[in-house]
Order: structure tokens, then C-alpha cells, then sequence
């Protein structure tokens, strides 16, 4: 389990943020969102799948694993979502992945999904705009903490290693 620590807010902190967008609803918001030159923040990367009901689980947890401080999904509003119930399926899958990430203490508070229709550019970056907040507020992903030490553990090991005489070359690091 993963303790956290009350943590100062660092203001240079910049969050890395993924979303999951649906190439419908989620994917015209952007593209109204971009022709109307509504300004959000440069920290997410997007990632375009058919229907939000697609990602899995696993999608979320690896772009936790990958670097990301959090993570949202941008589908079409409910009732009204082109595959149906793919939505309320996305929903149910991140309101599980939120319960994941809180039993193994990395905070559900990074997970959030927002509903909007593909005329909704205001919207869209607004989502963006309060992922960044939150997350900024949140601070850093833990994982990627954990991910540093392990590194530097590796370094120091691997230097120790590493015999007086050797004339080879080194492995790449």
C-alpha cells in the first residue's frame, strides 16, 4: 500500500494528465473547442478511442504505471451516447477504478469523468481547466516516486558493481 503524505502545494508543479476521449461526443468538443480557439491547458494528452464504454480498466492503471498524476474520460451525455450505453459502461468502470485506486492508496480523487456533446468546446476545456486544478492540488503521482527511488537504487547497485580494472564498455543506462 502506498502511504501519502500531507505535501505542501508546489506551485511549479505541473501535472501530467491523460484523457480518454470518444470519437464522437468527446473528439468534436476538441475539435469545436479548437476552432474557437478556447485556450486549455497544454498538460493533457488525449487519446481518442471509438466509445468511452472501450476503456478498460487496465487503460486507466497503466497510465497511472506510464506517469500520469490523473486521468479523465470525455464522453457524449447520458441517454444520448451513440453506441447506446457505452458511457454509462465507461462510467462504471472508472467509478470502479476510482475504488481501485483508493484500496491501494494512489487516491480516486485522479479519475473523473465528464459528459458533454461535440458542441460543448467551452466544456471541454473546462474539464480539462478543473483536471489540472485537482491534480495540481493532489500533487504528484506517488507512483512516480516510488519509480525515482527505484531507479536510484538500481544506479547505486549497479555502479558498486562495477569492477576497478573493467576496460569494456558499460551497459547503457
Amino acid at each position: 500500500m502506498i502511504e501519502r503524505a500531507d505535501v505542501n502545494v508546489d506551485l511549479n508543479f505541473e501535472p501530467e494528465i491523460t484523457a480518454f476521449y470518444c470519437v464522437y461526443c468527446g473528439y468534436m468538443a476538441a475539435d469545436t473547442a479548437g476552432a474557437l480557439h478556447i485556450q486549455y491547458p497544454a498538460n493533457v494528452k488525449f487519446i481518442r478511442l471509438p466509445c468511452t464504454g472501450k476503456t478498460d480498466i487496465r487503460y486507466i492503471l497503466e497510465a497511472f504505471e506510464q506517469g500520469a498524476d490523473g486521468v479523465y474520460q470525455v464522453a457524449c451525455p447520458i441517454g444520448n451516447c451513440h453506441h447506446v450505453r457505452g458511457n454509462e459502461r465507461g462510467l462504471a468502470r472508472i467509478q470502479r477504478a476510482k475504488r481501485l485506486l483508493d484500496d491501494i492508496g494512489l487516491g480516486g480523487d485522479r479519475v473523473d469523468m465528464f459528459f458533454m456533446s461535440g458542441s460543448q468546446g467551452q466544456t471541454f476545456a473546462m474539464a480539462a481547466q478543473t483536471m489540472t486544478e485537482r491534480i495540481r492540488k493532489l500533487g504528484p503521482n506517488p507512483l512516480k516516486r516510488l519509480a525515482q527511488a527505484k531507479a536510484q537504487v538500481q544506479e547505486m547497485i549497479s555502479d558498486e558493481e562495477d569492477e576497478p580494472g573493467f576496460r569494456g564498455r558499460k551497459a547503457a543506462r
